[in-house]
């Protein structure tokens, strides 16, 4: 690795349905996409030509998606559960995502119907292409120093314990607030992965969200903006993005 340096990981975590609740992803695989089965899938208002986003549906949270390379199962918190095998159905439908279009494969199986009941609207699963609804880089990196400052200024004394919030591919142990910023640029080594480390990451009112339940709220994101720089958008920076430069390094 030369002078890589190596990070002390935390946890590794993603989703494989976009919106629906981060979890833990131990035996995650990367290839040069990302994580692999990350956002795998998504969620579509058809008549609208949208695809659904967490701020928007916050009620996604609560629920639970597990994919295992084949078969796709989802739990809602009241009970119904489904597993199935996510079939094409044999349509395309160019949606929006953040203002870009994007080519989705609708998908047929009994999973749509679970989650059109659990939102109170119609929704289609869809099958997206690696990336296309990622929002910037395909990593992201969040660090325990980071969130302990945090937690302090937001009274949330546990909130590496709620890391899932930042919905980060890699929590990493930190001892200095903030490192993560000087790291852009540079190369890493995260759980054998090897990432070439980008810019901050702005947050929306995602991070405000209770990570297992969707409920609005916390005041995170107000305690964040009050003492971190941010975009245009006023939208304050916590964490980094990173590429996948070599995903055979562990």
């Amino acid at each position: 690795m030369g002078g890589t340096e190596v990070l002390d990981v935390r946890s590794v975590g993603f989703t494989p349905v976009k919106g629906t609740r981060h979890v833990p992803q131990p035996e995650a695989s990367f290839d040069a996409d990302g994580p692999v089965g990350d956002r795998l899938y998504c969620l579509v208002d058809t008549e609208r030509r949208r695809v659904l986003k967490t701020v928007q549906n916050p009620s996604l949270l609560a629920v639970e998606a597990r994919w295992d390379g084949t078969t796709l199962a989802l739990a809602t918190p009241d009970g119904p559960t489904v597993r199935a095998v996510p079939e094409p159905a044999g349509e395309t439908l160019v949606c929006s995502y953040w203002g870009r279009p994007v080519e989705l494969a609708l998908l047929d199986g009994p999973h749509a119907g679970l989650l059109s009941q659990w939102l109170g609207r119609p929704v289609r699963l869809a099958l997206a292409p690696r990336g296309c609804v990622v929002y910037g880089a395909p990593v992201t990196l969040v660090a325990t120093a980071s969130l302990d400052d945090l937690g302090g200024r937001a009274g949330h004394p546990d909130l590496v314990a709620e890391a899932s919030r930042f919905r980060a591919t890699f929590v990493v142990e930190t001892e200095v607030p903030y490192v993560e910023e000087t790291w852009s640029g540079r190369e890493v080594v995260a759980d054998g992965v090897r990432l070439r480390v980008g810019a901050a990451v702005p947050r929306c009112a995602v991070v405000d969200l209770d990570p297992d339940t969707g409920r609005r709220g916390s005041g995170v994101l107000k305690a964040l903006a009050a003492y971190r720089p941010g975009n245009a958008a006023g939208e304050p920076y916590f964490g980094v993005y990173a590429e996948v430069v070599e995903a055979s390094a562990r």
